[in-house]
């Protein structure tokens, strides 16, 4: 079974929604975030790094801590889920073309789109002056918003990321539209990318996750 240790709508949501997915036996395990949960001694015991999500995957043969293979990094966390299960087809095999075209998305998704994100929701940790929180988001934003314009424009004539099916990029993706969704212009004012992300909505896993993470999908139904 695998466990996920996780908080609404943060950074485990697209594992959950590769759980979901997959259709496996898998345990959701709350880490409280407003009581600072993800810094305490059992959970660092866990992930020393005190980030959300971490997996225990109690399917591998060996053991780490006593407690099966431990993963943190939401990235790392997806393709892992995506190898395991390659039946699913959440991850190109080995050899087919659309691999290397699968870990260039999922690298800029994770290294560039998210990191960017990452400064716009939290510009407090990017600076000790007060008077520069403002001058961050308006430059985070327009940063986030060129990005958003570009996928887009990748989005106009494909269904997926990545080949003919969904894959793990476009949960990853779908994860991280939902942050941007307070932008000027969000991710789905963009008709492609607007487009897309209603398909990925109307999809049973992403429904259940987000019912799970209280998150409401009801600003994508009028999109098709």
């Amino acid at each position: 079974m695998y466990q996920l240790y996780y908080y609404p709508l943060n950074a485990s949501m697209a594992p959950h929604f590769m759980l979901e997915a997959l259709n496996v036996d898998f345990q959701l395990m709350m880490v409280d975030r407003k009581n600072n949960e993800h810094k305490s001694a059992r959970y660092l015991a866990l992930n020393p790094l005190g980030r959300i999500p971490t997996l225990v995957d109690g399917n591998v043969n060996f053991k780490l801590s006593g407690d099966g293979l431990v993963i943190f990094e939401s990235s790392a966390i997806c393709i892992h889920l995506a190898e395991m299960h390659p039946k699913a087809n959440l991850i190109p095999k080995i050899g087919d073309s659309n691999r290397s075209l699968f870990f260039q998305w999922m690298m800029y998704l994770t290294n560039t789109l998210q990191a960017e994100l990452m400064i716009y929701c939290y510009p407090q940790k990017y600076t000790t002056s007060v008077n520069a929180l403002e001058n961050i988001i308006e430059t985070q934003e327009s940063k986030i918003t060129a990005m958003l314009e570009w996928l887009n424009k990748e989005l106009e004539h494909k269904q997926y990321l990545v080949g003919n099916m969904i894959s793990a990029c476009d949960y990853f993706l779908f994860m991280l539209a939902v942050w941007a969704d307070e932008l000027t212009h969000p991710p789905l004012s963009f008709k492609y990318l607007g487009q897309y992300l209603c398909r990925l909505a109307k999809r049973d896993e992403l429904i259940r996750a987000c019912k799970t993470e209280s998150f409401s999908l009801n600003d994508y139904q009028g999109l098709t």
